[in-house]
């Protein structure tokens, strides 16, 4: 049996798509060699299967775990489909893991779950020494009786002083968990059975153990060990803590687990947010408070440390609000400036400024030291049942920041930010200091080096070079294809709209020109179109300008506060509905739209991210880190490629399947091949994809939407009269 044909056993369906028999190969032999893979395939190409399978394979044969993970959550019920349809054919023991918060069934947090473990976990012992104890006991007496041992007597009183100690231990063990209690002591069998029968949702091991009186999150972590696939968040392996944690319920050393990454042109955002740190001045607050009670000598050094901290905190933001903003101040964190390029920052010279005492180092590692010795204590009072809930040290947090903040500061890919906003309960303003994470391959680096091998896989991970730069990579193996489906089942339209430059926006013909464009793309769709912007705002101002028109059937509008999920049905379930949603939203990844459920897809103007601070200190980080990669690596590494790569997610929703069908459009002249100098985006996509690009101006394109659907027989009845 070849090795094609051994991980093909894995493959759950009768024939591969086109490609992917290729695909599963080269992952095979990339995995063989130990070596990273960056896979980029179109949408709906089976790029999960490429992966998995092989994957599944060589850990079966080398002994290792697969971990397969995603931050779209339409993408993990995928991988559940998939991990069944596997296990029909090839039976696996597989898990899907969440995180403790949404399975806990007594909805307390994470340290006070942890507590609750440690305590449960003592009262069992306790119980099962009381057990052995009382054997003991009742040995002795029957030592006693028979011959009368002195030694029997002595033992006798010995034991029976331990008995009444753990008697009274047992008594004040109130703060334990019921749930983790039946885990312990209950037979477990039947649930690590059912568990291993099929591929269990989080939602499914929740209700099933907990009917049983179980703690499911629980038995998820101990049954674990020996898995050969795990489905979870990015969160499980980008966070070092968690991957500590997580490896070690696996029973893994990092080595023997091969991790794939689904939709991992995301890994370079979310590892940037779980290496980012910040303090709020409500922490600081009662971190204070917290030390104003604590008789310790270290106390006074902690407190005149932190002070001094949270009182350069809001000078710094009350600077930075000029006349009547703090009055527009609302319940989103909003970021005031304070990074100089000559010196530290605004909030660090305000708390160097203030600052009085025997040096800054040595108060945070007083603080630190007296943190930790409280956090014992609070741990202790929980467990002894002296507390109710399990108190957290804010002294530890807080000092733990400002040790972080002094000490990385000022270091490359480290950008210092200040935010405000609003309480909803106060109606007080407050701040936060955060030092924001501009390159993530600090933590993305120490993951793909310590695992045996890694898959990253997505519909736009190209340009692998920039990919591997950002994330750390070292000699990946690299994989690409297109959309294999029929060609003449698809155009794509770069239709020459006037370039929406921001300062262009608010022009009326422009505007006219677009709308007039919009209304024919949603006119001569048969079925659903969905209509990419820049943003919601610009998403609300074309609805407007579109609503009064009868012909248009069903506007739907998007926006940050909207259900997604229901607009999505909505649209799903009409047969001629329009989207307007942001591009940067939820929608313009990790969802499916099949055949009618959206025809044509347009996306509006090249929609750069928000100029921000934080954008800058990620240009000018990947300016300096990559300046021996590109001349504008800052430009092109954190702004055009990300665009990019999100804009052809967005085209990719829709055309599903080899008998699907579809136009794709992109309306702003930068897309064509005219002559737009530096601000042309054409050449930023991948070769295949600019080859397809079809130019056009606005007032032809209703003519070719009309024949290329009509050429489908799509139209049900008349096609609309241009």
């Amino acid at each position: 049996m070849s090795t094609t044909d051994d991980h093909l056993r894995f493959f759950p369906y009768e024939e591969p798509y086109p490609n992917q028999r290729e695909a599963m190969d080269r992952v095979d032999n990339a995995l063989a060699r130990g070596q990273d893979v960056l896979f980029e395939g179109a949408p709906g190409t089976g790029k999960t299967l490429s992966a998995l399978v092989p994957a599944l394979s060589h850990a079966r044969e080398h002994d290792r775990t697969v971990v397969i993970t995603t931050n779209v959550h339409q993408q993990m019920r995928q991988f559940v489909e998939d991990a069944r349809a596997i296990n029909a054919v090839e039976p696996i023991r597989a898990t899907v893991f969440r995180g403790k918060s949404s399975m806990c069934h007594i909805d307390v947090d994470y340290q006070e779950c942890q507590t609750l473990r440690d305590t449960t976990r003592s009262l069992v012992d306790d119980q099962a020494d009381r057990e052995q104890l009382e054997e003991r006991m009742e040995q002795l007496t029957d030592d006693l009786r028979d011959d009368g041992d002195g030694s029997a007597a002595e033992a006798r009183q010995a034991v029976a002083e331990e008995l009444d100690a753990l008697d009274d231990d047992i008594e004040e063990a109130t703060n334990t968990c019921d749930y983790y209690y039946n885990n312990l002591t209950g037979d477990t069998d039947e649930f690590f059975s059912w568990l291993f029968d099929d591929v269990r949702t989080p939602d499914e091991v929740y209700e099933y153990a907990g009917s049983r009186g179980f703690c499911g999150y629980e038995l998820l972590k101990e049954g674990m060990e020996n898995v050969e696939l795990v489905v979870c968040n990015y969160h499980h392996l980008l966070d070092p803590t968690i991957r500590e944690q997580f490896f070690r319920w696996l029973d893994r050393d990092p080595d023997d687990v091969i991790t794939v990454f689904d939709e991992a042109h995301n890994v370079e955002d979310a590892a940037r947010d779980h290496a980012s740190k910040s303090l709020t001045e409500n922490t600081l607050d009662a971190a204070l408070n917290e030390l104003d009670e604590t008789d310790d000598s270290r106390a006074e050094p902690a407190e005149n440390v932190l002070r001094a901290f949270a009182e350069a905190l809001r000078a710094t933001y009350d600077d930075r609000l000029g006349y009547g903003e703090r009055e527009s101040v609302g319940e989103n964190w909003t970021d005031v400036s304070i990074a100089n390029d000559d010196r530290r920052d605004d909030l660090t010279l305000a708390f160097l400024d203030r600052y009085e005492g025997s040096g800054i180092r040595a108060e945070c590692d007083l603080a630190l030291q007296l943190g930790r010795s409280l956090d014992e204590d609070y741990e202790d009072a929980y467990k002894n049942g002296e507390a109710t809930t399990r108190r957290e040290c804010q002294t530890l947090q807080a000092a733990g920041f400002v040790s972080a903040w002094m000490d990385g500061g000022a270091e490359l890919g480290q950008h210092p930010v200040v935010s405000v906003r609003r309480d909803a309960g106060t109606d007080e303003v407050y701040g936060r200091a955060e030092l924001y994470t501009c390159i993530p391959r600090e933590v993305t680096e120490e993951l793909f080096g310590e695992v045996y091998a890694s898959v990253l896989m997505s519909a736009t991970l190209r340009p692998f070079d920039v990919t591997k730069d950002v994330l750390g990579l070292t000699d990946p193996a690299t994989l690409a294809y297109g959309m294999e489906y029929p060609e003449e089942n698809r155009r794509t339209y770069s239709v020459a709209t006037p370039a929406l430059f921001a300062s262009e926006r608010d022009d009326p013909a422009t505007q006219e020109t677009v709308a007039s464009t919009l209304a024919d793309a949603v006119r001569f769709t048969p079925g659903s179109t969905l209509l990419f912007f820049p943003s919601y705002g610009e998403a609300e101002r074309y609805h407007e300008l579109l609503a009064g028109d009868p012909e248009l059937g069903t506007l739907l509008l998007d926006g940050s506060g909207q259900d997604t999920e229901q607009l999505r049905t909505r649209l799903v379930d009409s047969d001629d509905a329009a989207l307007f949603t942001s591009l940067w939203g939820t929608l313009a990844e990790g969802v499916s739209f099949d055949d009618d459920d959206a025809r044509t897809v347009a996306v509006v103007g090249v929609p750069y991210p928000r100029l921000s601070e934080r954008m800058e200190a990620v240009q000018d980080a990947y300016d300096r880190a990559f300046a021996d990669r590109s001349r504008d690596a800052g430009w092109e590494y954190a702004v055009e490629i990300p665009t990019i790569r999100k804009t052809r997610q967005a085209l990719g929703r829709v055309i599903r399947s080899p008998d699907d069908f579809g136009v794709r459009l992109l309306l702003d002249k930068r897309y064509t091949s005219a002559d737009m100098g530096k601000y042309s985006v054409r050449d930023a996509f991948p070769r295949e994809e600019r080859e397809e690009l079809v130019d056009i101006g606005p007032e032809k394109l209703k003519f070719a939407m009309l024949n290329f659907y009509t050429d489908h027989d799509a139209y049900d009845g008349q096609p609309p009269e241009p």
